[in-house]
């Protein structure tokens, strides 16, 4: 596999990220909630599969009304429901977020965990999800990988892997510690707009000249 080179391909998506940046997308602006290891929590398990625009409305309509675990696992099961409607998995998701609410205060002591493997534990927190925790909310060097990094990356030729397990390891070996934390952010919205599932927009796409896919030695 042809080494490529990953911190120019990074900067780009940087670049491109920061200039699709705007005050009224989910990405260009910050919070309204209060920040906390289990806002965290609770947010990303609403991203899974998911945009981030539905993930912002929902998770500041949910935190404006439950922002503790014991709030949450005391709200009524339908009005978590009417809150978060606007992801996708709605009602899977409020059976989730209440019982992790429940598990953190009663369990954990309201104490979000800072290990993979206590995270893990927890209802529909899988790898991606823990990892995306101990990135965004304890500021750990850890990589998230879900479908758009998978996919970006075996596409480029950065990694060969069949199994995001793999990815993540392949991509720790090649992307500088210092910028683990930044690759999910970067490859989600990328992988969202421009290198789509199908039919990718090689015509936009700022590293093409890395691409192992548009460079025609790889079939998707």
């Amino acid at each position: 596999m042809e080494d490529k080179p990953i911190d120019e391909i990074l900067d780009r998506l940087e670049r491109r990220s920061i200039e699709r940046a705007s005050p009224g997308s989910a990405l260009g602006r910050k919070p309204s909630w209060n920040a906390t290891p289990f806002t965290a929590l609770i947010a990303t398990v609403l991203s899974q599969r998911n945009r981030d625009e539905s993930t912002y409305r929902a998770s500041e309509r949910l935190f404006a009304a439950y922002d503790t675990p014991a709030k949450l696992m005391s709200a009524p099961e339908e009005k978590v429901d009417e809150l978060i409607r606007s992801v996708n998995f709605h009602r899977g998701k409020t059976k989730a977020i209440r019982e992790i609410a429940r598990i953190v205060h009663e369990e954990m002591g309201d104490e979000v965990p800072s290990e993979i493997e206590q995270l893990m534990t927890l209802p529909m927190v899988g790898r991606k999800t823990a990892n995306c925790v101990l990135a965004y909310a304890f500021r750990v060097d850890a990589i998230c990988v879900d479908v758009h990094v998978h996919r970006i990356s075996n596409r480029v030729g950065l990694v060969r892997s069949a199994a995001p397990e793999g990815t993540e390891e392949q991509l720790k070996m090649i992307v500088p510690r210092k910028r683990w934390r930044s690759v999910n952010e970067l490859m989600v919205r990328f992988g969202q707009e421009v290198c789509t599932p199908v039919n990718p927009k090689h015509d936009i796409c700022p590293i093409r000249e890395f691409c192992d896919l548009y460079n025609g030695s790889m079939k998707d």
